[in-house]
């Protein structure tokens, strides 16, 4: 068993939260994203499975600044219905294509955030986009990153979805070249938690790039027992989470609506 398929057969053992809860954490995840100068206009979408049996998930609704959203304001949608986009209040059409096919097609992407961070985006326009092992944060991210070089437009076909599904696998993270990011985790805390990581990673290797002196690169093998060695850290990720989450209903208690 490889080191992504132990952490998606741990988080398939996870409880399914219920929709109430994933409003929740979902809405404030977006006003995080907002605070910490992620967002870019009213565009990029995050999404969380409510029952996969029946292909239900959340996701914002179409150009809602995401320091906006309420919970009872995220869209339910279903991955199954081909009408989706010509009923009232579409979701965007990019976000559709994407989120409604990586879910279908990645069970453990019960969560899905695809957003064009900064450092993210920066290292993703680069002809080697890929994170080199120089600290422990960029090392968290070995083997778990998939590169796409693919790009060719902005995704407006399910086809285009099932593509990203593909190149994205089994890893938690996309590296799309020419675009952003999208991560896939079992929770909202897990996913933000690896988002916000690897933003912080991204942003070490642009710094360290920018000092235009050698890369110092960690072996293959002490990269692998450090990532390995994140995974005894996933509990932080709740803690993390839930003290941020706590922050935002305090700045604003009206997310929870």
């Amino acid at each position: 068993m490889t080191h992504m398929q132990e952490i998606i057969a741990k988080a398939s053992a996870l409880p399914w939260p219920d929709e109430r809860t994933l409003r929740l954490d979902l809405a404030v995840a977006f006003r995080l994203a907002a605070d910490f100068g992620w967002t870019e206009s009213v565009g990029n979408h995050f999404s969380a499975v409510v029952s996969p049996g029946e292909g239900t998930f959340l996701m914002n609704p179409r150009w809602q600044h995401f320091s906006t959203i309420r919970a009872s304001e995220l869209l339910l949608l279903n991955w199954n219905d081909t009408g989706t986009m010509q009923r009232p209040n579409p979701p965007d059409r990019s976000g559709w294509c994407i989120h409604s096919q990586l879910h279908a097609a990645l069970p453990h992407a019960r969560v899905v955030l695809h957003i064009h961070p900064c450092y993210a985006t920066a290292l993703a326009g680069l002809a080697d986009p890929s994170l080199k092992p120089i600290d422990q944060v960029t090392a968290r991210f070995w083997d778990r990153v998939a590169i796409d070089l693919e790009f060719e437009q902005v995704s407006t076909t399910e086809a285009e979805g099932r593509r990203l599904a593909s190149v994205i696998g089994e890893h938690s993270v996309l590296m799309m070249g020419n675009h952003g990011v999208t991560v896939a985790a079992e929770t909202v805390a897990h996913a933000f938690e690896e988002l916000y990581l690897f933003e912080r990673a991204c942003r070490t290797m642009v710094l360290a790039y920018g000092t235009g002196q050698p890369l110092n690169v960690m072996s293959d093998a002490i990269a692998a027992v450090t990532s390995r060695g994140w995974d005894g850290c996933r509990e932080m990720a709740v803690s993390h989470f839930e003290q941020l989450k706590a922050k935002i209903i305090r700045q604003d208690p009206s997310v929870a609506e």
